[in-house]
């Protein structure tokens, strides 16, 4: 913190304007003309009394300067007692040197005086400092019991379960959640470890982020960890972990567990739901473009040989019945054409004979040529096959990325780079259109309309693959999918 300096003037104003030091400014005064009244001769009545008393020596006024000395300690400190110290000494040395008929008594006394005044000045500042500690020490006593018992309360009254261990494992408190979470009472989980509720790979997960927070590193989010209740039921749990230090050292573990068992659940059986709702949506894909290949295309192909026939054999009909006949010709392959095109969007031939890179090449090639959008695949990395289910919803992803290029972006370039890696598959849609103001988070997509987007993140959870977009308005997008090979 920075403090201001004060100047010298406003210093001397501030001390003049303390009533302590008019106080020490009349006990001097008051000292001082009895110590030199019988060298002034005056006053009069001063002196007499002083020889009745017998304290023609003075040694009286020198004992009675340890008052000024001692209350400028108490008001000002140790600085405020030795510069009244020195002024004392000064005012002293005169009678003890000049005046007095005892000199080396005098002056003893005089530098006794000085002496005695700064060690009681220097005692009683240290004994001011150590109420001052001790009063301190207090306050922070009554807080800390203050906070322990607001942090029992919390503690204590938490939905969340919230268990204490030692560095061995060992549970030394826990919460009214922690018992109905494990299924333990009071006394039987005070006697447990660890160990006797976390399944083996619940221990290396243990082990884990023991030895991360041993080695000083900070578990940023919470992780999942499956327990075994007292009934031998299993429960996952969402837990946050903690060191506890003690001086520096290490001396135990805070866990904080949310009980998760029945939104897994839940998710698990919506994950389902989705991938067979997929799966049928697919399979129906599958149908509808077989059956477009098969009956309808080869329908439109006789359709057209016969109209190429008929237009070939027409030298007994009219020209302008000739050209008609051409003219649905031409219109029927036209339309066999959409129908073929058609029927490869639904379900492209080459995703279930070739894999994905095949695929993704003819999607490429599709949407430069009915776009205008130059489009490129580029591979990164040694190319494999993954899982069908994995090739068709990663297409399906790719495929809804482009249409977004096609239909929204007005751009001109698109590209689509995959890059294998050794644990996982990162694929990476870039173009250089508009761009567009992205939601904070991807949870908002469908709110904001964004239902194309919000279609491609639901696909993305369904084979445990991250989608991420990444758009300025001005400056294109970029759509990257990470999933685990």
């Amino acid at each position: 913190m920075n403090t201001v300096r004060r100047s010298p003037g406003q210093e001397l104003i501030t001390l003049l304007r303390k009533p302590g030091f008019w106080l020490i400014l009349a006990l001097f005064l008051l000292i001082t003309i009895p110590h030199y009244s019988e060298a002034l001769g005056h006053p009069t009545f001063l002196n007499k009394i002083i020889a009745s008393l017998g304290l023609t020596r003075h040694a009286f006024e020198r004992i009675l300067y340890l008052a000024p000395i001692v209350w400028a300690g108490f008001m000002f400190g140790l600085k405020g007692a030795g510069i009244t110290s020195l002024v004392t000494l000064a005012l002293m040395l005169p009678r003890a040197i000049f005046l007095s008929n005892d000199r080396v008594d005098a002056i003893f006394e005089t530098s006794a005086v000085f002496i005695i005044g700064n060690v009681l000045a220097v005692t009683f500042e240290s004994l001011r400092r150590a109420r001052e500690r001790r009063t301190q020490l207090e306050s922070t006593q009554q807080e800390l019991r203050a906070s322990e018992q607001r942090y029992r309360g919390l503690f204590e009254s938490a939905h969340d379960a919230i268990w204490l261990q030692d560095m061995d494992g060992n549970i030394v408190a826990a919460n009214a959640a922690a018992y109905k979470l494990t299924g333990y009472d009071i006394n039987n989980l005070s006697q447990l470890n660890v160990r006797d509720f976390l399944s083996p790979e619940g221990l290396e997960v243990a082990r884990e982020v023991r030895r991360k927070l041993l080695q000083g590193e900070t578990i940023g989010e919470s992780y999942d960890q499956r327990i075994i209740r007292k009934d031998g039921t299993e429960a996952l749990v969402r837990l946050s972990s903690s060191l506890i230090r003690s001086s520096g050292t290490p001396t135990g573990f805070q866990h904080i567990a949310r009980d998760v068992t029945e939104e897994k659940r839940l998710q698990e059986n919506l994950r389902y739901y989705l991938q067979q709702a997929t799966r049928a949506q697919e399979e129906e894909r599958k149908r509808i473009s077989r059956e477009l290949h098969d009956d309808t295309i080869q329908s439109l192909v006789v359709l057209s040989r016969q109209l190429d026939a008929l237009a070939a054999n027409s030298k007994g009909l009219p020209e302008d019945t000739r050209h008609r006949l051409e003219e649905l010709w031409q219109q029927t392959n036209n339309i066999m054409q959409g129908v073929r095109r058609l029927s490869q969007d639904l379900r492209p031939a080459a995703l279930d004979r070739l894999g994905l890179l095949p695929a993704l090449e003819w999607l490429a090639s599709d949407v430069a040529q009915y776009s205008g959008i130059e489009t490129r695949v580029k591979v990164v990395g040694t190319e494999r096959r993954l899982p069908e289910e994995v090739e068709l919803v990663l297409f399906r992803i790719i495929q809804e990325a482009l249409r977004n290029v096609w239909r929204h972006s007005q751009a001109t370039r698109a590209e689509v780079v995959l890059e294998f890696g050794e644990k996982k598959l990162k694929i990476t849609v870039v173009d250089n259109g508009k761009g567009f103001d992205r939601p904070k988070t991807m949870g908002d997509l469908a709110r904001y309309g964004k239902l194309g987007l919000a279609g491609m993140q639901e696909r993305a959870q369904l084979v445990d693959a991250t989608l991420a977009v990444d758009s300025q308005p001005g400056k294109g997008s970029t759509v990257t999918i990470e999933v685990p090979t």
